[in-house]
């Protein structure tokens, strides 16, 4: 068995705190912004503060990967939950396979969208268009 990588994770605010804590269980380092106090931040502030700390961002808020193209940044890499069931549960399972199948992808900085059917990853740096086939 391969040891687990050593991925930083920090929860947006609509990200649930149980959902940090199964990361935490899991051995991960992860932060949600509110245990931080970082809930005030601007989106660009969390951008920022999770590329010069490393940490991979969790939401489900569509503006980090739009100003991630805009500005057409590398990093940090971003994890966007597009599910229809966003409780704890799902979002870890979903978390889980992405972890599985995009794990080198994360590591050099992409936003992985993730819906109930697929998970698509685009590489730095991104491009603001629409979502289409996934992996």
């Amino acid at each position: 068995m391969s040891p687990r990588p050593r991925f930083r994770f920090l929860a947006d605010m609509g990200i649930s705190p149980f959902t940090v804590q199964q990361l935490r269980d899991q051995g991960y380092d992860a932060l949600h912004l509110h245990e931080g106090g970082f809930e005030r931040l601007s989106d660009e502030a969390v951008l920022e503060k999770a590329r010069q700390e490393g940490w991979i961002l969790l939401t489900h808020d569509l503006d980090f990967s739009q100003l991630l193209a805009q500005a057409g940044a590398k990093g940090p890499s971003v994890i966007l939950f597009r599910l229809a069931d966003m409780r704890p549960e799902s979002v870890s399972r979903h978390l889980g396979l992405v972890l599985e199948q995009a794990a080198e992808d994360l590591r050099r900085g992409a936003v992985v969208s993730v819906r109930e059917d697929q998970i698509r990853v685009r590489p730095p740096p991104i491009q603001d268009q629409e979502e289409g086939p996934g992996r």
